[in-house]
């Protein structure tokens, strides 16, 4: 029913930023939960950032005070500003929507295709 397109990823120095993006698709957007994981290779895939329907933002960790996430429901998109990026935030980087917020990849009932995000050193 909802359709997640990532976009923005590719290769970057240590230290340097990207911004990623995601378009969906639906009338409903507004409604939704959205949120960013990532998943390097041979390791689960793990929450990053989300932002609520209200606009509440929530990071983890690894990630407070380095990434930004915002959304912009005129466009249907929401977006993570990645700034000082460091080499294990290597990987490959997934939009997802909820009808509620959370921190799990089981609260998200759709996905993108994912974007691959590598920081040399």
């Amino acid at each position: 029913q909802v359709q997640l397109v990532e976009s923005g990823g590719g290769l970057v120095q240590a230290g340097g930023s990207l911004r990623l993006s995601c378009a969906a698709s639906g009338r409903t957007f507004s409604s939704y939960a959205m949120g960013w994981f990532r998943q390097a290779p041979g390791k689960e895939r793990e929450f990053v950032a989300g932002i609520s329907s209200g606009g509440y933002r929530y990071y983890a960790a690894s990630v407070q005070g380095r990434f930004t996430i915002s959304r912009d429901n005129a466009e249907n998109t929401v977006y993570l500003q990645m700034s000082t990026l460091k080499p294990e935030d290597t990987g490959v980087y997934y939009c997802a929507a909820a009808r509620s917020a959370g921190t799990t990849p089981g609260s998200f009932e759709y996905w993108g295709q994912g974007t691959q995000v590598t920081v040399s050193s």
